[in-house]
């Protein structure tokens, strides 16, 4: 699965972080180890925050700064409603072609 994965999660892992952040805050490094302990143990932890700096530009995130017991304070995302606007359209995206891939496995072309 390696390489075809890593190709498949390219697309997804925007979607797969918001959904992460829907249901509580959470910062980068809570993010990767959710992530990880979910079965993504090849998702590096600065993918991650490149991932969080895009949709935190896009607006889809509100951060919080809280302070660390190690270091300086910590950035907290939360999704916000235009954030859960996009995680939507996401799922929606993701139910259609879902159900276009399961048919072609399926039967292929219609047959």
């Amino acid at each position: 699965m390696g390489k075809q994965l890593t190709e498949m999660l390219k697309g997804t892992l925007e979607g797969i972080v918001l959904a992460t952040l829907s249901g509580q805050p959470a910062y980068g490094y809570e993010i990767t180890a959710w992530l990880r302990d979910q079965g993504f143990s090849d998702i590096a932890e600065g993918t991650v925050y490149a991932l969080l700096v895009r949709i935190e530009r896009r607006g889809f995130v509100d951060v919080e700064r809280v302070p660390s017991g190690k270091g300086p304070p910590r950035k907290v995302y939360s999704l916000n409603a235009q954030g859960r606007k996009y995680l939507d359209e996401f799922w929606g995206t993701w139910s259609f072609l879902t159900e276009r891939l399961e048919q072609l496995r399926k039967g292929g072309r219609g047959r």
